[in-house]
């Protein structure tokens, strides 16, 4: 199977993901499970794509030039794919966890999910200042507020 007969399989499989974190009553345990076995998969498939094409790549990661000769071969540029789409569904997952956790409202969950899942970084930081305003709400003290972990 050639790289872009690959690509809509793990691009599916994700986006199913993301309706279902989204989608799902907040505590409920199930998506859980299907997103960790999920990305269990997809973390395979981008281990098998490194494994297949590692050597064939004609860049590297010592410039912005080398990481762009890297990513033009199809079978590396799907494999940073599959590792964004990992890595924001962990994300995903963590933020709707830790929104069931400290009671954060599914409502202001959403645009955060959604900001995750289209720009990664973006919408885990507005997560971060999402829950630490909830977080701080409830807070009696400041050396309470000292004591919120990642």
């Amino acid at each position: 199977m050639t790289p872009h007969e690959l690509f809509p399989i793990p691009n599916s499989a994700a986006a199913l993901c993301w309706l279902m974190l989204m989608g799902a009553k907040p505590g409920s345990a199930w998506p859980r499970r299907i997103a960790v076995v999920a990305a269990l998969l997809l973390a395979m498939t981008y281990a098998a794509l490194i494994g297949t094409f590692i050597g064939q790549g004609q860049g590297d990661f010592q410039s912005l030039a080398g990481v762009q000769r890297l990513f033009e071969h199809p079978g590396l540029l799907l494999a940073g794919w599959v590792h964004y789409l990992v890595f924001d569904l962990l994300v995903g997952l963590w933020e709707r966890e830790e929104a069931a956790r400290i009671g954060l409202s599914r409502w202001l969950l959403l645009p955060c999910l959604f900001l995750t899942l289209m720009f990664g970084p973006i919408g885990w930081l507005v997560f971060l200042a999402m829950r630490q305003m909830k977080l701080l709400g409830h807070t009696a003290t400041l050396a309470d507020a000292r004591t919120i972990t990642l």
